[in-house]
């Protein structure tokens, strides 16, 4: 049975309320109120929100017809939502001719700004909108798990006439493959959202026929040189990537690509021998020259042998420079070496960069290299990170298990808003093995990273330094969760206020810092905390140490 509060939205759309008709969209999209997901119904329900601004603008148009459009901010909005709906699970609806039109208009944004990606247009979210648009329809028309979608739409488009399709690019299928695979590079070969999944797409979408299968299988059991050249040059990045590995002797560098080959390394040994022997420029230059085929694919180790290369001393195109560009790449792409020698890197460099807390940037590489097993990670994460994974050891541990006590019946013993932060920072306290200055005064709301936490007390107090500290435990990931929602977002449920965005996209810098201004008004200044800690201290023990036997004292 539909809720009330999801009738009431209906009831409101249905009478053209826009606002209300955009929340039905996403109500549909979502899955809120016990609603079934149906992305063609949200679709329609966008359809109507968005010829109801045009008609306030005095703009006649029509379903069929969405060329006529404009990008003004009371459709931003819209578009957001829109680019959110996967438009493969509509087609057939009412709404796909209106979708279909408009993510293509969408997807032709980029190609009006100006080349500069530091312009306005590049920052702005309508250009994030018109990104996410361009993967959906990447997706849509050259991914094989679409293929029935892909027919679909091919028996679609040969039932409509050509003026209706004179906002796309093109009227048949064939033609619109072709834009979306120029769309893809174009993602690939950019920093945006979207480069690691273009990348990832553009292999799978490889040349993968009979006779490239078969050379690379005959190279693997016989161990030609022949055969691994042919290979490459027909554009296999495993086979571009293995040539440049042999040609530099760097076939070390890839665990991977070891094991893929190894049963032809003991037979194409001596043949690589043969065509290059050495380290030489004349080799190395070849090296590089397949090596950076394959990491135009997208390949993590050829980014790292690159990196390997420009830094020997014997390549005549020795570039420290470009070298570290390239180690950066792979670590981005997931390599594990190479993010620990970045995280080692920025390690050596903290003094010298510009970083509000030191040490911030190289923990998270080394981390993520420790995580992928990289053994000498973890000895150099103990000297970033500080660890305390033993809460039961800590100075807080007998007053933080009486706050828990506290946060769970804060409505029984009706905890004001103050007491109930401060019961949380007694938590995290605990866990994270705190000093009273920084229980009192860290930014409980921006203390937690993908690692670690960072605690900053500096607006306060100035001279002590900031702390780096590992998260170990499911204990301590929780403790964060629980605190971060009651002090970025009031936690409406429970505080009864409405929780606000803590994404940067949503919310403005200026909204934020007054935010955390008012939040650091209301707990007070250090004085009025440490009263309110003595307080709340002295209640916790007088109300959890031995429970009353009669009513609970309330807390008012």
């Amino acid at each position: 049975m539909a809720s009330r509060q999801f009738l009431k939205i209906l009831q409101l759309a249905r009478f053209g309320d826009v606002s209300a008709q955009q929340n039905l969209a996403t109500v549909y999209l979502s899955g809120a109120f016990n609603t079934p997901i149906q992305p063609a119904n949200s679709l329609v329900w966008l359809e109507r929100s968005y010829f109801s601004i045009i008609n306030q603008s005095v703009i006649d148009t029509s379903s069929d017809d969405a060329s006529d459009f404009d990008f003004g901010e009371s459709l931003v909005p819209i578009f957001s939502l829109l680019s959110t709906i996967p438009l493969v699970n509509t087609v057939g609806s009412p709404a796909f001719p209106f979708g279909w039109r408009l993510f293509w208009k969408l997807a032709k944004v980029p190609d009006s700004l100006p080349p500069s990606p530091s312009s306005v247009g590049f920052n702005s979210p309508l250009f994030e909108v018109a990104l996410s648009a361009r993967w959906q329809l990447i997706q849509f028309l050259l991914s094989p798990e679409y293929a029935n979608e892909q027919t679909r739409l091919r028996d679609w488009l040969a039932s409509r006439d050509a003026e209706e399709m004179n906002s796309v690019p093109a009227v048949d299928l064939l033609a619109l493959q072709l834009v979306c695979k120029s769309y893809l590079q174009s993602l690939a070969e950019t920093e945006n959202t979207f480069t690691q999944a273009a990348k990832e797409l553009l292999l799978r979408l490889q040349p993968k026929d009979e006779t490239l299968s078969g050379i690379w299988s005959q190279w693997l059991s016989s161990g030609k040189q022949d055969h691994l050249v042919e290979a490459a040059e027909m554009g296999l990045t495993i086979a571009r990537l293995t040539l440049g590995l042999q040609l530099a002797q760097l076939d070390g560098v890839s665990a991977s690509v070891s094991a893929s080959v190894s049963d032809s390394v003991s037979t194409s040994t001596s043949s690589a021998a043969e065509v290059d022997k050495g380290r030489s420029n004349a080799s190395l230059k070849k090296a590089v020259y397949w090596l950076e085929l394959a990491a135009k694919d997208g390949d993590r180790d050829a980014w790292f042998a690159l990196g390997e290369i420009y830094r020997r001393p014997q390549f005549s195109g020795y570039n420290a420079a470009e070298s570290d560009h390239c180690f950066d790449r792979a670590a981005d792409l997931g390599h594990a070496q190479a993010q620990f020698r970045k995280g080692a890197n920025l390690w050596r460099k903290r003094e010298k960069l510009d970083e509000k807390v030191k040490g911030l940037q190289a923990s998270y590489w080394v981390w993520q290299a420790q995580q992928q097993g990289v053994l000498e990670a973890k000895d150099l994460l103990t000297k970033i990170l500080e660890s305390c994974p033993r809460p039961a050891v800590n100075d807080w541990h007998d007053l933080a298990l009486l706050a828990e006590q506290a946060i769970s019946r804060h409505a029984e013993y009706k905890i004001e808003y103050e007491w109930l932060l401060l019961c949380h920072r007694l938590v995290i306290a605990n866990q994270f093995h705190f000093s009273k200055s920084e229980l009192l005064l860290a930014d409980i709301a921006q203390l937690q990273h993908e690692h670690c936490v960072v605690v900053d007390i500096r607006w306060e107090l100035p001279k002590i330094l900031p702390r780096l500290i590992q998260i170990e435990t499911i204990g301590q990931r929780r403790a964060l969760l629980a605190a971060g929602k009651v002090f970025a977002g009031n936690n409406g449920s429970e505080l009864g206020g409405a929780s606000k965005s803590r994404d940067p996209i949503a919310r403005n810098t200026d909204e934020y810092e007054d935010d955390l201004f008012n939040s650091r008004e209301r707990e007070g200044n250090l004085r009025q905390r440490r009263y309110r800690f003595d307080k709340v201290s002295q209640w916790l023990l007088d109300t959890f140490t031995k429970e009353p036997t009669t009513s609970p004292a309330k807390k008012k």
